[in-house]
């Protein structure tokens, strides 16, 4: 992408030499952080082009392959949930030019629309990834993103690695230079804050834009940062689906393709004068954009859920269900549960409507049943279940200061009181997914199978799998399509 009035020639070639360093950087150097004032987005947008023909370190490398898997379990399972029904029902109607195919249907429409409804469907429940400290999902928005760019415009399993990994950097990163608990204290969404940064860095890097593109595109993402926290409020997940995922992915996208179409843009946005770090938060650190970028993979950060249901779930869930088997727990054993959580996940999990972001449903749905199941985790009618509502109302949620532990940032205890008065107790710091206790490769084939099997068929399922695990093999990516189409 050249010859954009607002970029110079002297700039290009000045830009394009520093393009040239940053690509000959020996091994995986992390980029150096920008002093104060200094050229942040020219520096992340020379990186962002160097990214796409760097070999990813082998513990990145295998992150982005669990992680893909595990988004495409989302979308293929979410593609069957109201808001992915909806969803394709929506993009369905808008027609468009077959750019891009989408999941779990039998119609093509324009990459943005086709990425809109994917990532609708990829958080059309609570199946999709997790990052701890941002609170990002990056997974449901980068994904989708690198997957109807490479059907737009090609490419191989490498570079939708690659363009995944950037993805998931550039929303973590962002939420890292505004402040996490800044952002909340706003009123603003820290996931929907971060979708659009997932989507356009994946989107980007398939594209192949150059830095003057890069840089573009970065201010017209930026101009589409949105996401407010009013989503806790939605009680069919229909929004949030739109909140956390949808509309990061469509404006990512946006960005990215009217900057192919020749759009021009600021190539400022980061460090210029009204800069978007300046204008969301009372304490920017520009620095982090770049901080360890090109050594630390937020694609390795995030935590993968073992159960399809709110991420604050997740601790109170291991911890229960390994009391009840160390200690053969029943209801007729049971007296009453407490459950402490951090301070910051009691309004979004504490009293929701939504069956799969109830903390006191789920933990008394586990010990009826000994499991959560997907089919159970979102089945509106156990929560007037007689014998769940009975173990429910035994069920108490704390917030506990002290569980806000920036080293386990979702960790929970249960405290177990039992009919002959015993009390016994479980503290999960980290339950299994997370980075600290991570899943094998079988495992997360294991979910995205019994995710995927009843949308796609166990033939169609299988091959997927095999693909993703040997991603960067494959030559073109469009390969995958056929087998996420229903």
């Amino acid at each position: 992408m050249t010859g954009h009035g607002t970029w110079t020639r002297r700039q290009t070639l000045a830009s394009t030499a520093a393009a040239a360093a940053v690509a000959a950087l020996p091994g995986r150097r992390a980029l150096a952080a920008a002093p104060e004032g200094g050229d942040v987005t020219g520096q992340l947008a020379r990186y962002m082009v160097a990214a796409r023909g760097q070999a990813l370190p082998e513990a990145a490398a295998a992150a982005c392959k669990h992680r893909i898997l595990d988004t495409l379990g989302a979308m293929v399972s979410g593609a069957r949930m109201e808001a992915g029904t909806m969803a394709l029902k929506y993009v369905r109607s808008l027609g468009g030019t077959e750019e891009a195919a989408v999941v779990g249907s039998d119609f093509r429409t324009t990459a943005v629309n086709a990425g809109l409804a994917n990532a609708m469907c990829a958080h059309a429940d609570e199946t999709d990834d997790f990052e701890p400290v941002t609170k990002a999902h990056p997974g449901c928005s980068a994904v989708p993103a690198a997957l109807a760019m490479a059907d737009k415009n090609g490419g191989t399993g490498q570079d939708l690695m690659r363009a995944v990994a950037l993805g998931y950097d550039l929303g973590c990163r962002l939420l890292m230079a505004l402040g996490p608990d800044l952002v909340r204290g706003m009123g603003r969404s820290a996931e929907g804050t971060s979708s659009g940064f997932c989507a356009l860095g994946a989107a980007a890097s398939m594209a192949r834009l150059d830095e003057t593109g890069m840089r573009f595109a970065l201010s017209y993402g930026a101009q589409q940062v949105s996401g407010l926290w009013s989503w806790v409020r939605d009680k069919d997940h229909v929004e949030k689906a739109f909140d956390f995922a949808g509309m990061g992915v469509r404006n990512g996208l946006t960005a990215v393709t009217m900057v192919q179409a020749g759009m021009t843009g600021v190539a400022d946005v980061l460090d210029g004068r009204n800069n978007l770090l300046a204008a969301l938060s009372s304490k920017p650190r520009p620095e982090e954009m770049l901080r360890d970028l090109g050594s630390l993979f937020y694609v390795t950060e995030t935590a993968i859920k073992t159960y399809s249901v709110g991420y604050p779930i997740q601790s109170p869930l291991d911890a229960l269900l390994t009391l009840r088997r160390q200690y053969g727990l029943t209801s007729d054993k049971v007296r009453g549960i407490v459950v402490k959580i951090p301070t910051d996940a009691e309004g979004i999990v504490g009293d929701s409507a939504m069956p799969d972001v109830n903390c006191q449903h789920l933990v008394a749905l586990a010990l009826v049943k000994g499991a959560v199941s997907f089919a159970d985790s979102h089945d509106a009618a156990l929560m007037r279940d007689p014998a769940i509502r009975m173990e429910r109302a035994k069920v108490t949620v704390v917030p506990d200061a002290a569980l806000m532990d920036p080293a386990a940032p979702r960790g929970a205890i249960v405290e177990v009181t039992l009919t002959d008065g015993r009390m016994v107790s479980h503290h999960t710091r980290f339950p299994p997914g997370t980075k600290e206790n991570p899943l094998s490769t079988e495992a997360v084939a294991a979910k995205a199978r019994d995710l995927m099997t009843p949308v796609l068929g166990r033939d169609k399922t299988e091959r997927l799998i095999g693909l993703i695990n040997a991603l960067e093999t494959v030559d073109d990516v469009r390969v995958l399509q056929p087998l996420l189409t229903a």
